[in-house]
């Protein structure tokens, strides 16, 4: 403990055993120890002492699409890192799309990482894609790092990233449990997709119509008969639809390897109230019912669903039009995640024990990340964010560091202000000032 470079010092100090008043230690970029409040600062550390303001660990968001290169205009390593970095997340993996090329073969992943390599504000990790052709190209990926794969069982959106039909996902899934890898799925049923309703133009409830809870539920229990025969660890994406808990509930009791992640508009938007023609509320599946979000923020609590992520898929503001039917789904979610999950936690109950439960150790867990991110006690990187828990502000989207500043959260007021970020020990962001990019490139195998 003598050569600790750092000490963090605060009356609340969010660890693995609780919420406490804790005084951190940091040395070369890692935790040491988590000592009492009072406890000596070593001689040649610096103290930085936060008061009563809340230290947790930094955030891990594991579905971010960055969307760089190829459609940069779109959002980039740059600005979607300091978006990140602004709301307390410390580390994000990838999306394999929307990104050109995407994901998909070795090649790929290295222009990305190069592309990543100079910009990234805070950690980045990558997913793999799998398509319909590229079962030869999953365990390359495996072997060159990625965190698992990403794949859609109804269409992406993108012509260059097409879903998997049941032969194909079964196909992937077996090469992908055959050395232990992780599948990520978007699981709504195309062909209930395809049945539903498709009346284009402004009214949401004609969008809501159009991807109904059945597309959810049905791709669900697909994704759950396939993993249970091989085996295979599965992960459900953005879950929206609480019908589809109780064979969730069911999967996970007979031992079936599923975990399940939600996202922060599900759980703080509600269809009640998206405008007609705000389509930066628009997401895919979509924002649902008063009623089903209770049921999400239940299931949370009961542990059926695992984390919460942002799903941040922004796009250029012209793509945003008024017509549900045309607009692109998508919402940015980056910097605000955690005031907006936050804000509605403590309303129902919930404490910043269980925010930094699902926002951070559970995400941090699922790739593989949990022996050095998604917890504040020695050995761990010291990544963490400050947070005033009870301070407010007001979303003004041009004060967000997204590149197109278009947001559901307009007008909004939020609890938990993040006054800083650190990485590793450095603090890299602070009232709105960043320091230069320190993240690092991460990979299953370091």
């Amino acid at each position: 403990m003598s050569d600790a470079e750092l000490v963090l010092r605060s009356t609340r100090v969010i660890t693995p055993e609780g919420t406490r008043a804790a005084s951190v230690l940091v040395s070369a970029g890692k935790i040491t120890a988590v000592l009492g409040y009072d406890a000596e600062v070593p001689s040649g550390a610096r103290l930085e002492d936060l008061g009563d303001d809340v230290l947790l660990p930094g955030l891990v968001d594991t579905h971010v699409h960055v969307n760089d290169p190829g459609r940069t205009e779109w959002e980039g390593f740059w600005t979607a890192t300091r978006a990140a970095a602004a709301g307390g997340i410390t580390t994000l993996v990838d999306m394999p799309l929307n990104s050109l090329p995407p994901t998909t073969t070795v090649d790929n992943l290295r222009v990305k990482q190069q592309v990543a390599a100079d910009k990234a504000h805070i950690d980045v990790g990558f997913w793999g894609g799998a398509l319909p052709d590229n079962v030869k190209d999953l365990r390359p990926l495996h072997e060159a790092g990625v965190f698992g794969f990403k794949a859609f069982l109804s269409p992406s959106g993108v012509d260059e990233f097409p879903h998997l039909e049941r032969d194909p996902l079964a196909r992937s899934m077996a090469e992908i449990a055959a050395f232990d890898g992780l599948l990520i799925v978007h699981a709504e049923d195309p062909h209930l997709l395809a049945s539903a309703p498709q009346q284009p133009g402004p009214k949401y409830t004609d969008f809501l119509a159009s991807r109904p809870r059945d597309a959810e539920d049905t791709a669900i229990a697909q994704l759950i008969r396939e993993a249970k025969a091989l085996r295979a660890r599965v992960h459900v994406l953005h879950l929206s639809s609480s019908d589809a808990l109780p064979l969730i509930a069911e999967a996970k009791a007979d031992g079936v390897r599923v975990t399940v992640e939600t996202c922060p508009h599900y759980l703080t938007l509600t269809a009640e109230e998206v405008p007609d023609g705000a389509s930066e509320f628009k997401c895919c599946p979509p924002i649902r019912e008063s009623a089903n979000q209770d049921l999400l923020w239940q299931a949370l609590a009961e542990g059926t669903i695992d984390c919460i992520v942002t799903d941040h898929s922004p796009s250029t503001a012209d793509l945003k039009t008024d017509d549900f039917a045309t607009a692109w789904g998508g919402i940015s979610g980056l910097q605000l995640s955690l005031a907006a999950v936050w804000t509605e936690a403590r309303k129902r109950g919930h404490g910043l024990e269980d925010v930094v439960r699902w926002m951070s150790a559970r995400t941090a867990e699922l790739v593989g990340l949990d022996d050095r991110k998604g917890a504040i006690e020695a050995g761990r990187d010291a990544d963490f964010a400050v947070l005033a828990p009870d301070e407010t502000f007001t979303v003004d989207p041009a004060a967000l560091q997204h590149r197109n500043r278009v947001t559901a959260y307009a007008g909004k007021t939020l609890y938990g202000v993040v006054k800083s970020t650190w990485l590793r020990g450095e603090r890299i962001v602070a009232d709105g000032e960043f320091t230069d990019p320190k993240g690092r490139l991460l990979t299953r195998t370091d």
